[in-house]
């Protein structure tokens, strides 16, 4: 029991009259007991916990930073002042932040409940990474950037290890923020077409290992792959790509944004790491764990490299999508978590099942084909359920007048027909 509810506990005793003690302590120790354990394993909870449980834990946690000491009176530049109440009681009086002005896991003196939260975090979301099939994932923590400024962190990170590179090495996929976060950290991206295979993109191994040799193993930062994408694109074939950057010792980042809920994304990357190299790879928080939008986690299978991406993020940091994730894990528990990636399966093979339109003729919308700026895309009635082909969203009909399956272009009278571009 803590001070606070041994105090009340003697309160209680004293009291006349007063006979339900020994039911109130009991209840007590009921949530004490959860948080307890939560502290000791580092683990997320088999069980989901209540909210009363969760908000005890919260305002525990919160009386031990600085800014909630009675009796304080902050004048200093970072005593965590704020103006609002209403602002205060959103982010549970957490007001300090997370890390330190070199790290973003380093722990904050002024702010030790905010330093735990930020710890037991990551503590969890390790543990959530293992159950979603990632078994032998070293460390990870979250960061308060979605997942293209995630990527960046990480492909800066590389550049103190390889100076003279210029290039990465990117398999593409029609999305921006993963494009824009190679040239923000300001290097060249190499793009490598995918090539059709049946009625998928796959990742073309033969170009890349042509355009590593031909620019040189040195002068490239690492090859950046993708698990998570839009039909016809398929996951990166990620155990030949790590393999590659094995042979030819180089980083190998990849783009999970979607994945921790996909059991395949999470058996690619641990077959990768098993048998070539991945140094890191980065997942929303938003799209895996139904949080707010704003934070990502970066993994990886070394521990000293995981910890230098965190030294690499300048300043504190705002603990809102740490807060906001450890609520959520608390709230559903493992076994809730384990659920939700049971149902999502369960859900995409029987629509798998009952498909007939899997092997429609899909859009050969690749860039060489539509001269469309990167990647425009228009929401319309006609498409394809999967996205790799188009389909009548009303009647579920083929429009008529298409080409026989393999063709590469639209049907005469795709103008009129508005078809969906995926």
């Amino acid at each position: 029991m803590t001070h606070a509810g041994h105090v009340i506990s003697l309160v209680c005793l004293s009291l006349p009259g007063f006979t339900v003690h020994f039911e109130a302590s009991q209840a007590r120790r009921g949530h004490e007991q959860l948080i307890r354990l939560l502290l000791e394993q580092g683990k997320c909870p088999e069980e989901g916990w209540s909210e009363s449980t969760i908000e005890l834990f919260l305002n525990e946690l919160a009386v031990m930073d600085s800014n909630n000491f009675l009796g304080n009176c902050g004048v200093g530049e970072r005593e965590g002042r704020v103006a609002s109440s209403l602002v205060a009681r959103r982010h549970y009086r957490l007001i300090h932040g997370i890390g330190r002005s070199g790290d973003i896991a380093a722990i904050q003196p002024k702010a030790a409940g905010s330093s735990l939260l930020n710890k037991l975090t990551n503590s969890l979301v390790l543990d959530i990474l293992k159950l979603s099939g990632v078994r032998s994932v070293a460390s990870c923590f979250v960061v308060p950037m979605a997942t293209g400024m995630s990527l960046t962190l990480c492909f800066l990170t590389l550049r103190q290890r390889r100076p003279n590179a210029r290039y990465i090495i990117w398999p593409r996929i029609d999305q921006k923020s993963c494009f824009k976060a190679m040239i923000t950290a300001g290097f060249e991206p190499v793009i490598i077409e995918n090539v059709l295979v049946g009625d998928e993109l796959r990742t073309d191994l033969e170009a890349v290992e042509c355009k590593i040799e031909e620019l040189g193993a040195d002068s490239i930062l690492c090859v950046h792959s993708t698990t998570s994408c839009f039909a016809p694109r398929v996951p990166d074939r990620l155990e030949e790509l790590a393999t590659i950057c094995a042979k030819y010792n180089i980083p190998h980042i990849v783009n999970n944004a979607y994945g921790v809920q996909s059991s395949k994304c999470m058996h690619l990357i641990q077959q990768g790491a098993r048998v070539g190299r991945i140094d890191a790879f980065v997942q929303s928080l938003d799209k895996n764990f139904m949080v707010p939008v704003g934070g990502a986690i970066i993994a990886g299978f070394d521990d000293s490299f995981v910890q230098e991406i965190s030294k690499t993020y300048p300043g504190r940091a705002s603990a809102s999508p740490s807060l906001d994730l450890l609520i959520t894990l608390l709230t559903l528990g493992a076994s809730g978590y384990k659920k939700l990636l049971s149902d999502r399966k369960g859900r995409d093979a029987g629509q798998g099942a009952d498909n007939r339109w899997t092997h429609v003729l899909w859009l050969y919308v690749t860039f060489r084909c539509l001269p469309m700026p990167l990647p425009q895309r228009r929401r319309c009635r006609w498409h394809h359920p999967r996205g790799c082909g188009y389909v009548h969203q009303e009647t579920g009909q083929v429009p008529e007048d298409t080409a026989e399956r393999g063709t590469k272009s639209l049907p005469s009278n795709a103008a009129e027909l508005d078809i969906n571009i995926c």
